[in-house]
């Protein structure tokens, strides 16, 4: 490809607290010499008005989308929409935040010379904001079925999606069942599986002490790292398979997700062997992970999560931690380092089976990574996108 610019609409803020695919794809592109225009999420869902959270997001949106875009490292930069918060699903509305935002990327490409940059999108609703820029390829990198998201307009979501997919040069998914629903619409799309930085959680083999809030907390511990969402973890079967195993110590880091109150949360919080530990930075998360026995991905399996692949199967496995998962879709075609449970019952036989097993040594580490990290899958996805050009 000639341009090294792009454009990347996210579906995520720059700075929220739990780092996803697009702000990986955006640092993997910079340090490739690309620079990147990253564009925070135009908001998929309205929002409630009686959510403090929710309103609080907007007064941040809106202050940053005031302050124009920023440089946040070498070679990225980062631009908050200024948007109509409610009522996407109506095409004026759509059509309205799509011109302003097309008016404001036109601006920035002026002011930065960015030449014909490809466009990197998460989310459909952009054709609109493409018109008139003078742009390299369309690349759609489906990594979750938003569709299925509590709140999103899912009639309007996968009539965007599919012209988008007509539209698109390549897409990438992150499923076997997300290439089969865009394959519908698109005859250029590639499966990549979610992956993870093996020197960053590689660092859990470091001869260190634990961090103090863990070292109060004996062994065996089981984890369960990232969001604590009602739509996604199985807070019934952590009860269950926690009061079962009162042995167990089950260490939670993360918080709830914006607006939640889950009642399977609270009674869970209550249980003397499982310990919330809170958000802990992206940076922190290998100490942690050093004092794990067995890794934990506790899905609910639903619309949404049938889809999934969970980013920290292979942070996980990174880290030599042996895991145990719900029977989610990726379970049919990964098994290195993995048990899969599909009840309180065969859940704990997993974890009692890993435990046996103990963790893994730093050569089946690299073993069962493989080229499933950031750098090599980004260098496929560039080779693929330059071959379809």
């Amino acid at each position: 490809m000639s341009s090294k610019d792009v454009i990347i609409f996210s579906t995520a803020d720059w700075d929220t607290p739990y780092w996803t695919n697009k702000q990986h794809t955006a640092k993997q592109l910079a340090q490739k010499g690309y620079r990147v225009l990253y564009i925070e999420s135009v908001g998929l869902r309205s929002p409630n008005l009686g959510s403090g959270r929710d309103l609080s997001r907007i007064q941040r949106r809106l202050k940053r989308g005031l302050q124009g875009v920023r440089q946040v490292e070498e070679g990225i930069w980062v631009l908050s929409p200024l948007v109509i918060p409610f009522k996407h699903q109506h095409s004026l509305i759509r059509a309205f935040n799509q011109g302003l935002l097309r008016r404001t990327i036109h601006r920035f490409l002026q002011r930065k010379s960015f030449k014909a940059p490809m466009a990197w999108t998460y989310h459909p609703f952009i054709l609109e904001t493409l018109k008139g820029l003078k742009l390299g390829p369309l690349v759609y990198h489906c990594v979750d079925d938003l569709s299925a998201i509590p709140g999103i307009d899912a009639e309007s979501f996968n009539r965007e999606e599919q012209r988008l997919l007509g539209n698109a040069k390549v897409a990438f998914t992150t499923s076997p069942a997300l290439q089969e629903k865009c394959a519908a619409h698109c005859s250029n799309v590639h499966y990549f599986p979610n992956v993870a930085d093996l020197c960053h959680f590689n660092q859990a083999f470091d001869k260190a002490p634990l961090p103090e809030d863990l070292q109060a907390i004996p062994e065996p511990r089981v984890y369960y790292i990232g969001v604590l969402s009602d739509f996604k973890v199985d807070f019934q079967l952590l009860i269950e398979v926690a009061e079962n195993r009162p042995h167990l110590n089950f260490v939670l880091i993360g918080e709830e997700r914006e607006g939640q109150t889950s009642p399977l949360v609270e009674r869970l919080r209550t249980l003397p062997n499982v310990h919330f530990l809170g958000y802990r930075p992206y940076e922190a998360l290998p100490s942690y992970l050093r004092g794990a026995n067995v890794a934990l991905l506790p899905t609910l399996i639903n619309e949404y999560t049938k889809a999934m692949f969970p980013m920290k199967y292979f942070e996980y496995l990174a880290a030599g931690v042996p895991v145990v998962s719900t029977p989610l879709d990726f379970t049919r075609y990964n098994q290195a380092g993995l048990k899969v449970g599909a009840d309180a019952a065969s859940f704990e036989k997993a974890i009692d089976q890993q435990l046996e097993r103990g963790k893994l040594t730093a050569n089946e580490t690299v073993d069962f990574v493989g080229e499933n990290t950031w750098g090599a899958r980004m260098d496929n996805m560039l080779k693929i996108v330059a071959s379809a050009i």
